[in-house]
């Protein structure tokens, strides 16, 4: 965990050279990779990844400035679509605990298990996964 904040977070663009720093921190230290804090504490995303949580019954999105990726965006489309609950709200680190499970989200795939934040461990959640990648499979093709 890091605190961080993109500059322009909802745009995507090739200035942000700390993602690049901090994940490879990360590494260093023996990590996967880093989740971003902002500096109210709020969980906002990785390097390279969305963050999602999971309640034990709904999809909790982080409430924090961040680039909102094309993964994210689809899986929460179909899962509004499948009638899976979803809300939005702000993720600290004392917040973890009473989580039954995380996942990150980019471009390569729509979930992958967040096993420890820091010194927390996360329950695995397979029920999670699996409803995370059935919504994005759920997405029509279309043609460019």
């Amino acid at each position: 965990m890091v605190e961080y904040e993109r500059v322009l977070p909802a745009v995507k663009h090739v200035g942000e050279v700390a993602k690049t720093l901090f994940m490879r921190r990360a590494v260093r230290e023996g990590l996967d990779d880093a989740a971003f804090v902002d500096r109210r504490g709020r969980f906002s995303e990785g390097t390279i990844w969305n963050l999602a949580f999971w309640d034990g019954e709904a999809v909790v999105w982080p409430d924090a400035e961040m680039l909102v990726g094309t993964t994210m965006g689809i899986v929460r489309r179909q899962l509004e679509q499948l009638g899976v609950s979803q809300r939005v709200q702000e993720i600290a680190v004392a917040d973890l605990p009473t989580l039954g499970g995380a996942v990150v989200m980019n471009s390569w795939t729509p979930s992958v298990a967040v096993r420890r934040v820091g010194s927390v461990d996360l329950p695995q959640a397979p029920r999670f996964l699996e409803l995370l990648h059935r919504a994005f499979e759920a997405e029509p093709l279309t043609e460019c």
